[in-house]
């Protein structure tokens, strides 16, 4: 497994190996006790599917708060995906900077997002497919979000048109506005 930090405290990219021959490939893409080798012992307890028919689309920027804040390991199952984390915790050196890589079906990169990052995803090909683990379960009523194209955070997208968004992404708070609900705490 390869693992790769990112600048940002805790968000890691993380590579399993594949095992191929004429049939295809085989790969492991989580194993706890593989991860606990790393240091990296977050629990999931969900995973998620998602499906995104159109090039364009953008999902996020989406954070769970305390007590059911959420660690992802994002992964793509099929087409083409830019994903972004950023770094919403109050006191860390890199608050509101942003770390964007390319998850592939084909490059078998997977994003480990930690608990105090928002986290969003633009799709670049037909019919692309996002699943990913959750350290908590599901919980409306923590719900969080940072607006998708806020100038503070500047993100680059690489956008060439207007992106498909939900009414709930394209109305997010500003990240000037966010109270944030996290504190850094160092990775040890």
């Amino acid at each position: 497994m390869q693992i790769e930090e990112t600048g940002l405290d805790g968000l890691l990219i993380i590579t399993p190996p594949r095992f191929g021959d004429d049939r295809g490939f085989f790969a492991e893409t989580y194993s706890a006790a593989r991860f606990a080798e790393q240091g990296i012992t977050t629990t999931f307890v969900q995973d998620n599917h998602s499906l995104s028919a159109e090039p364009g689309t953008i999902r996020g920027l989406h954070f769970q708060a305390p007590p059911h804040a959420q660690a992802k390991l994002v992964r793509c199952g099929r087409g083409r995906l830019f994903d972004v984390a950023v770094d919403i915790r109050r006191g860390s050196p890199t608050y509101g900077k942003w770390f964007g890589t390319e998850l592939t079906f084909e490059n078998g990169r997977q994003l480990l997002v930690p608990e105090g990052f928002a986290h969003g995803f633009i799709t670049r090909e037909p019919g692309t497919e996002i699943i990913y683990k959750c350290s908590d379960f599901y919980a409306p009523e923590t719900e969080g979000a940072v607006r998708w194209d806020d100038p503070d955070v500047a993100i680059d997208w690489g956008l060439d048109s207007a992106p498909i968004l939900s009414g709930k992404d394209a109305a997010a708070p500003l990240f000037a506005d966010l109270d944030s609900p996290f504190v850094f705490e160092a990775t040890p």
